[in-house]
């Protein structure tokens, strides 16, 4: 049994938008797929999404933060506008494998009022919210 699977996550969303704020140098990876998704879904040109919302950071394409670390598609009610194409980070979050630790699960409570809310979370199916899509 490895170390991370010995106690329970409970994880229930609460769109408080927090998980989309300021966490400092954090990136949110978007593939080329994704970006089509996202082009379609707000109807705008290739070019434009390409100028307008991603930059490369190192090896990946990633989605332009505001100044303040905010996402810059997080609007004033703290929602996202694009939920519904959001990239698979977005989707997967908080079941990053950077997060599967105890310590890093209760770490990331503090600021994720979802985490140890609602059903316990099967590791099989946190498994496959990472490998979907």
């Amino acid at each position: 049994m490895s170390k991370s699977s010995g106690f329970k996550r409970r994880f229930a969303c609460t769109g408080c938008g927090e998980c989309c704020t300021g966490r400092g140098s954090y990136v949110i990876e978007i593939s080329r797929a994704e970006q089509r998704h996202l082009q379609n879904f707000l109807g705008i040109s290739w070019d434009w999404l390409r100028r307008r919302y991603v930059f490369r950071f190192d090896e990946t394409e990633s989605i332009r933060m505001r100044p303040n670390g905010d996402c810059v598609f997080l609007d004033q009610d703290r929602r996202c506008r694009i939920y519904a194409v959001r990239p698979r980070q977005c989707r997967t979050y908080p079941f990053w494998p950077e997060l599967a630790s105890r310590k890093a699960w209760r770490a990331e409570a503090q600021r994720c009022e979802g985490i140890g809310q609602g059903p316990v979370i099967p590791l099989v199916r946190m498994d496959q919210r990472r490998k979907s899509r």
